[in-house]
């Protein structure tokens, strides 16, 4: 009988779905909408599926890189290995990206910038060598101070400035470990200090803002005066100090404090301290941004969504990059705070002076300097 039962059950099931018309795969379409093809590759993408699509059209993307070469190249082959896009890359320093682009003129021999200070990306900014762009993935930064209000760039990461100092040959010397940006002035300290390039090094251009908001212009570019008297090497690059505190040929690097967490943690130089100044320090918004008259535009717009993304910047922790990230969707590298580093225990930096006057001020510190000398590295 029960065997009776479930058959009628069955066949009554089945006469019901015919009634219906057919299959139980998906609900019925309503009628107030567009029909849905079952071919979905006929159907026009729209969002994010077109730019994608647009993106591999292109089929390449050019890459300029201010960022440590291991994180760049990772996000680089992360990029191509997601979307099929072929995409290549150098890694410079923002400056020399800076003056690539002016020369370049709106015909840019790459389509993204990838890393690097705010400072270099508001200047081509505001010379009209960027694209401004409309992200959709914006909506997960942390807060305004990490976007260009424009659209002109994105922040990918945030690092805090400070001292790297090698602590053997401190030892060695009978010398206390400098404390705070003043400190730095006394004379135990002369040809111990390196810094970068005001020229070339966003981390340099970000010394600079931070001595004129903290002590006042003519002050702080005096600061700057005084300060070179103690000064060994300039380097080309932002983390070029870093890399030279752990051997002590840099006895105290001025630089990003996730530098030297990469020369401890990944290099093994576990003689370096780290230092933050104790009357407060700055930090930089590192950006991600389109060049004007970019070859593959759609490209670079998917560049963009990625690099604000957790498949972009959380390659940065396991390819020797200890920055903050500043999108709330990612995963904070544990290394920063390992060390005692605090995104937000820094001074109120003001973002729109830097933006305006950095080129003036360079000058004017460049030329407080006498133009400079061979301590000035460009190569």
């Amino acid at each position: 009988m029960k065997k009776f039962l479930s058959l009628l059950l069955v066949m009554l099931m089945a006469l019901s779905l015919a009634a219906c018309g057919g299959s139980n795969d998906a609900p019925a379409a309503n009628n107030d909408q567009p029909a849905q093809s079952d071919n979905k590759g006929s159907e026009p993408a729209t969002g994010m599926d077109a730019l994608i699509e647009a993106a591999k059209a292109e089929g390449e993307l050019v890459v300029y890189g201010s960022c440590e070469e291991e994180y760049l190249a990772a996000a680089c082959e992360n990029f191509e290995a997601l979307y099929g896009i072929k995409t290549t890359y150098q890694r410079l320093s923002t400056g020399e990206v800076q003056a690539k682009i002016e020369e370049e003129n709106g015909n840019p021999s790459a389509d993204v910038w990838f890393g690097g200070t705010t400072d270099p990306y508001n200047v081509v900014a505001a010379e009209g060598l960027l694209e401004a762009y409309s992200a959709e993935n914006a909506s997960h930064l942390l807060d305004a101070q990490y976007r260009d209000a424009d659209g002109y760039w994105y922040g990918i990461y945030k690092g805090i400035l400070g001292f790297m100092v090698n602590r053997d040959e401190l030892a060695r010397m009978n010398l206390e470990a400098p404390q705070d940006w003043d400190d730095l002035l006394k004379p135990e300290y002369q040809g111990l200090i390196w810094l970068s390039n005001y020229n070339t090094a966003g981390t340099a251009k970000l010394v600079i803002n931070t001595m004129i908001q903290k002590k006042g212009h003519d002050e702080g570019i005096q600061y700057l005066v005084d300060l070179d008297k103690n000064i060994e090497v300039y380097t080309k690059s932002g983390s070029g100090p870093s890399k030279n505190v752990g051997t002590g040929e840099c006895v105290v690097g001025i630089g990003f404090l996730h530098d030297g967490i990469t020369q401890i943690v990944d290099n093994g130089y576990e003689n370096i301290d780290l230092v933050i100044p104790s009357s407060g320090t700055s930090f930089e918004v590192g950006a991600t941004a389109i060049f004007k008259g970019a070859a593959h535009p759609n490209a670079a717009k998917l560049w963009i969504e990625y690099a604000l993304s957790p498949d972009c910047v959380e390659l940065a922790d396991d390819h020797g990059s200890y920055q903050f990230l500043v999108i709330d969707n990612a995963q904070q590298p544990s290394q920063a705070a390992d060390f005692g580093l605090d995104p937000n225990n820094v001074m109120k930096y003001d973002f729109e002076d830097a933006k305006n006057n950095i080129t003036q001020y360079i000058e004017e510190v460049m030329q407080a300097l006498g133009g400079g000398d061979d301590r000035f590295q460009t190569e």
